[in-house]
């Protein structure tokens, strides 16, 4: 939906419209609503929101100002004239029997007072009993019971539409399956509620995932709301999620029964029916001062729950008197959020170091004194890029203000330039590597400055890290720390080196002893026998990911005929463009790369496409697949696999080159484009197990 170049310029324009509107009043309504269309979709589809809730708020609330001013200017594509919007393509889309709607957000006592003045007009009394529970941080979902049975679950989409991920909400084991909903007359009733994820269980997730060398997730709300989108249900019950059900959106009954009159009352019923609902932590008061107190008090304390949350929503508590109140188009009247202050703390920045990666990328890094925000000791803090320190205007010596995103990934915020006293130092960018010393280049269309010196040390040992990694060479015990220890030692210089390690020299380490030799050694040797792709992924050459590199090495018999492939040929493989080619020929005709596939060749790695060299031969010999969707007789690389073992091939994406896709549940663009095509003949997973010579 958005290129990389929209999203930088839609990012730089939320941060421009914080600080300052446009002379033009229509100018500045069009922009906001375009960034807060932007974020809306990274947050709710893409789950990587790009702006602090308190950014988005003081957008959303600003571009609403404006237009209750200026009604004229009122469209009805607005997004204040609708809830916040995005749908993937990978599951089917549901309507939600009630509006899924957003919350109103306040930040202090004097909103809430506002906010309890208009209940007041809208209920028309003086007399509201509220209700206070946590805003759990996680993802939002729906779901229907029909005569008691759990039939329908749904992610909140676009508040109006969802996605149906009923299968993915069984694994959830906090959510009954089915309730005693008859013994009250309730035939149909949809419940609201949050899936998060408990901090120990995340914490157990991620040290699993680093141990893999595996990135580990972001925070619990990016995890919760990725995980319920992963197509596969096995994986989903692996992250062990959990739900809180917080509100009940609607129900068909013969009369009302007693329980559904106050909010309270059906939060406590639904816990009765074994339901996860926020009934311990749920207060009930009678005015707005204390409200506020107990606001105050519980956010002193929002660490001692066993999930993340970031803030407190208030509800009035009778039904009648919500009916009464209404909504607007964006939000209810009667409920509002309560939102805590952004973990923040301010620090001086002492120094700012450069790194290299693995690509050359040179990156600064904020050095500040250590401080506690959140619970985490934070003392460096990415910088990302020059621009970001130009932007912010950061110096040496300056305080600034720091912020853990999410309540995880620390950046400074800003500097606090009233407090300089003439003592601050420019943050010099270096013109050369801060490891070998050579010049270092800024491509014109990048952010980033790069060492070129393929025989930098810093570049050297991450290139390493990258060939054992698990999704190239997975060569097991290569850590990051083993290979840093061998590089430093003399141990290790190289790639190719990894095969010629002296093993005398490290036994005579500590913390290796004879078991966990062989163990290495083993896995060095195994690594041998990795299929070209592997190899091809695990060089770390620029813009080519695992699939491009399945198409690099499907291209070829030897790594080497790479060497005379021209711009134009590459361009004609799939899913090639401008970029990897050119990476691309960069990298294999540079010598000293040619002269580590020699060196990877005499140690004995295979560097042939072995099913290549094979004749093709099989069911499916000759013939290009793809797979859509939600298999249920393979995984998805098992079908894979099997198509490659009999003489077929795996194409990267719809083209005219593709003889098949076999689609699964839930398929998406991918059966749309086929169709367009007209070419490609579409089977379902049963004729594509009869073509492939399996019995159904």
């Amino acid at each position: 939906m958005y290129t990389a170049q929209d999203e930088q310029r839609l990012y730089q324009q939320a941060k421009t419209l914080l600080s300052a509107d446009s002379s033009n009043l229509e100018e500045t309504i069009q922009q906001l609503r375009e960034v807060i269309n932007y974020a809306d979709w990274k947050y709710y589809v893409q789950s990587e929101p790009v702006l602090a809730d308190f950014e988005y708020d003081t957008l959303f609330k600003k571009l609403t100002h404006l237009e209750g001013q200026y009604p004229e200017h009122v469209s009805a594509d607005s997004p204040t004239q609708r809830v916040a919007k995005g749908l993937s393509e990978r599951f089917p889309t549901v309507s939600h029997l009630v509006p899924m709607l957003s919350l109103d957000n306040t930040y202090n006592a004097d909103d809430l007072l506002d906010w309890d003045r208009k209940c007041k007009e809208f209920a028309g009394t003086e007399n509201i009993e509220y209700c206070v529970e946590p805003k759990y941080d996680g993802a939002s979902i729906s779901l229907i019971y029909e005569n008691g049975t759990l039939v329908r679950g749904a992610t909140r989409g676009d508040g109006v539409m969802g996605e149906e991920i009923t299968t993915n909400i069984r694994q959830i084991r906090s959510i009954p399956l089915s309730a005693a909903f008859a013994k009250s007359n309730v035939n149909q009733i949809e419940i609201r509620g949050e899936v998060v994820i408990h901090k120990d269980v995340f914490a157990e997730y991620n040290a699993q995932r680093a141990a893999e060398g595996l990135a580990p997730l972001a925070n619990p709300r990016n995890a919760a709301s990725g995980t319920l989108r992963i197509l596969d249900p096995k994986e989903v019950s692996k992250r062990k999620l959990s739900a809180i059900l917080y509100h009940i959106s609607y129900y068909t009954s013969d009369g009302t029964p007693d329980m559904l009159h106050t909010h309270y009352d059906s939060l406590n019923w639904l816990y009765q029916l074994g339901f996860p609902t926020p009934v311990k932590e749920m207060k009930r008061f009678n005015n707005i001062n204390d409200v506020i107190n107990y606001c105050a008090e519980f956010e002193q304390h929002r660490d001692d729950l066993a999930y993340e949350v970031d803030g407190l929503v208030i509800k009035v508590n009778s039904f009648d008197m919500q009916d009464k109140m209404g909504m607007t188009s964006h939000h209810p009247r009667w409920a509002v959020a309560y939102k805590f202050k952004a973990r923040q703390a301010t620090s001086k920045l002492l120094r700012v170091e450069f790194q290299v990666g693995r690509t050359g990328s040179v990156t600064p890094v904020a050095k500040i004194e250590p401080v506690p925000i959140g619970g985490v000791t934070v003392s460096s803090i990415s910088l990302f890029n020059e621009d970001v320190v130009r932007e912010k205007d950061l110096h040496i010596g300056d305080t600034v203000l720091v912020e853990r995103a999410g309540d995880v990934i620390p950046y400074i915020v800003k500097p606090l330039s009233e407090l300089r006293n003439g003592t601050e130092e420019d943050i010099v960018f270096p013109t050369h590597c801060p490891i070998c010393n050579e010049a270092l280049e800024k491509p014109e269309e990048e952010a980033v400055w790069r060492c070129i010196n393929i025989s930098c040390p810093a570049q050297v040992v991450e290139r390493i890290i990258h060939f054992a990694s698990k999704d190239a060479m997975d060569i097991r015990n290569m850590g990051d720390a083993n290979v840093r220890k061998f590089y430093e030692l003399g141990l290790l210089k190289n790639i190719p080196g990894i095969y010629t390690i002296n093993w005398e020299e490290v036994a005579k380490l500590g913390g290796f002893g004879s078991k966990s030799i062989t163990n290495l050694q083993t896995a060095i040797d195994n690594s041998k026998q990795q299929p070209l792709n592997r190899v091809i992924y695990g060089l770390g050459i620029r813009h080519v990911g695992e699939t491009m590199a399945k198409t690099l090495a499907n291209a070829v018999d030897h790594i080497r005929d790479l060497y005379d492939y021209t711009e134009e040929m590459l361009l004609a493989l799939e899913d090639v463009g401008p970029k990897v080619a050119a990476t691309v020929m960069h990298f294999f005709h540079t010598p000293e790369n040619r002269h580590m596939i020699d060196l990877l060749e005499q140690a004995g790695v295979n560097l042939t496409n072995q099913k290549k060299a094979a004749p093709a031969s099989g069911e499916l010999a000759g013939k290009t697949f793809l797979f859509t969707g939600t298999l249920s007789r393979f995984k998805r690389s098992d079908a894979e696999a099997l198509v490659e073992e009999k003489g077929g091939s795996i194409l990267g994406g719809v083209s005219s080159k593709l003889n098949y896709l076999v689609v699964g549940e839930d398929a998406g663009s991918k059966l749309e484009k086929a169709k367009k095509l007209g070419t490609v003949a579409i089977l379902t997973e049963e004729e594509f197990m009869s073509l492939a010579g399996l019995n159904g």
